[in-house]
C-alpha cells in the first residue's frame, strides 16, 4: 500500500460527517481527529517533512519521531514545519482544538462523546480544511 495522507484526510472526514449525521458521535469525534492530522501531514511534507519506509510494512512513515503524533500533537508539530514565501498563508490559530482528543479514546464509553466536544473537533477538522483547498488553489497538492 502507498501512503497518501491527502486521501486519507479526504476520506476520514467524509466517513465522520456521515457518522454524526446518524448520532455515531463517538466515532465521528475519532475520525475528525485523524481526518484533521492526516491533513496537516499532508501540508508536512510540503514543508519538508522527510518520509521513510516502514521496515515491516514498506508504507512510508515520518523520519523525525516527533511527527509520529496524531491529533492532539499534531497541531503545533505542524507549525514548526512552516518555513517560506507561502508559510503565512498556512498557519493555524495557537489554540489547538484537539488539545482534549487522543487516539485512545476509542476505547472509552459512548457516554464520554457529547455534541459539543464533536462541534470543536469538526471546527478543527474544517480550519485543516481550508487550509488543504488553499494548497490545491496554490498547486501545492
Amino acid at each position: 500500500m502507498n501512503l497518501d495522507f491527502f486521501d486519507a484526510h479526504e476520506r476520514h472526514w467524509e466517513d465522520a460527517q456521515l457518522l454524526e449525521r446518524n448520532g455515531r458521535l463517538p466515532n465521528a469525534d475519532q475520525l475528525y481527529g485523524v481526518s484533521a492530522e492526516c491533513g496537516l501531514k499532508r501540508l508536512m511534507i510540503y514543508f519538508g517533512m522527510k518520509l521513510v519506509p516502514d521496515s515491516l510494512t514498506g508504507i512510508d512513515k515520518p523520519a523525525d519521531k516527533n511527527d509520529k503524533v496524531h491529533a492532539n500533537k499534531i497541531w503545533s508539530q505542524y507549525q514548526s514545519h512552516l518555513s517560506g514565501a507561502l508559510a503565512s498563508r498556512y498557519t493555524l490559530p495557537k489554540l489547538n482544538p484537539f488539545s482534549d482528543w487522543n487516539v485512545d479514546q476509542r476505547y472509552a464509553h459512548r457516554n464520554n462523546f457529547d455534541s459539543t466536544r464533536l462541534a470543536n473537533h469538526r471546527t478543527g477538522t474544517e480550519l485543516v480544511r481550508v487550509l488543504i483547498a488553499n494548497a490545491k488553489l496554490d498547486g501545492l497538492l
